[in-house]
């Protein structure tokens, strides 16, 4: 799985790319990635696992634009079903084979970078902390470390399926997979505090904001249960957790179990009271300044890596109104599309 990147966009502080590329089953996948000036060393390589029905170049894209104005080399897949790559939207066919796509697009991202003994870390939100830590699992001495955001160790009781719709779901999965009609909450109004936030990812077409189709609702549960019965105490690598404490998507308590449970030696629960769930892109933006500080903290730590120039509060502001700006550009052109 190898590609050359295009559709190259340099904003001076950091670069963006984007590239197809074709997963084992022929399927092609959305792939991008942020990088630090060309003037600026690399850090680390950092590897984004984006959650559910979500996607990597316009939801995430502020993770990537911070972690790349920091130093680090970020690299995004959107998973099959998901974003711009191709599968029925919303739909997860089989969870393995999700992980295994991300498994071999990293690890070829790696091979493919000048200086393949850099430092990498797995940066899984949401859903895709599970995933982080099933990539994890089947290369146990693979990553440098994890950044865990509100992962999906264990489905929050709030959000779960009636056991009646849990036993309809096990008997229809194989009859009518992918079927939207699986009764959930909102998960947006649940995970996104700020309305501008929930009304992107609702005009957003690349996000799924759909029922969840049968086969993905039973793969969700599933995965959480083997990750909450089977994964957690085997987790080794160093890792930071970050979960806001009113989380009603992911339960904060699973986080805690994660942290206590886990052999790694190098280990950090940062639990944000009155946070939600989606910290580093639905919360106010203070809120999320503090998050990222701990996040980049964390990584600079881990990277042998000085901590980044301080900024001063006018050149915070000059970024700030250049990234909105550039974030209502990139929300123009997906609306035209």
């Amino acid at each position: 799985m190898t590609s050359k990147y295009t559709g190259v966009v340099d904003e001076g502080n950091y670069s963006y790319e984007e590239e197809m590329v074709n997963n084992a089953r022929g399927m092609k996948l959305f792939t991008c990635r942020w990088l630090p000036p060309k003037s600026q060393p690399v850090k680390a390589l950092v590897f984004i696992c984006h959650g559910y029905a979500v996607e990597c170049s316009v939801t995430m894209r502020g993770t990537g634009v911070r972690l790349a104005q920091a130093g680090y080399a970020v690299y995004g897949v959107d998973y099959e079903g998901h974003g711009k790559s191709e599968g029925l939207q919303g739909y997860v066919p089989s969870f393995d084979l999700l992980v295994n796509d991300c498994d071999a697009f990293f690890a070829a991202a790696v091979a493919s970078t000048p200086n393949t003994d850099l430092p990498r870390f797995l940066l899984g939100e949401s859903m895709g902390g599970a995933v982080a830590l099933l990539l994890h699992r089947a290369r146990p001495s693979y990553w440098s470390g994890a950044v865990l955001v509100a992962p999906m160790c264990k489905i929050a009781d709030e959000m779960k399926p009636h056991p009646v719709v849990v036993s309809v779901l096990r008997a229809m999965t194989s009859i009518i997979p992918t079927w939207r009609i699986v009764p959930t909450a909102d998960v947006i109004d649940a995970a996104y505090r700020v309305q501008e936030k929930r009304d992107e990812i609702r005009a957003n077409p690349y996000c799924y904001n759909a029922k969840p189709r049968l086969k993905t609702a039973y793969e969700l549960l599933r995965i959480s249960l083997h990750v909450e019965n089977n994964i957690l105490k085997k987790v080794s690598l160093p890792f930071l957790i970050v979960h806001g404490g009113d989380d009603k998507v992911t339960d904060p308590s699973v986080s805690d179990l994660l942290y206590r449970s886990a052999v790694s030696q190098d280990k950090k629960l940062n639990l944000y009271p009155a946070m939600w769930h989606a910290l580093t892109s639905g919360e106010t933006v203070d809120n999320i300044n503090v998050v990222f500080k701990d996040i980049i903290a964390w990584l600079d730590q881990r990277s042998g890596a000085s901590p980044a120039p301080t900024t001063s509060s006018s050149e915070m502001e000059q970024k700030s109104k250049h990234d909105h700006d550039q974030h209502q550009q990139d929300l123009n052109v997906v609306a035209k599309q």
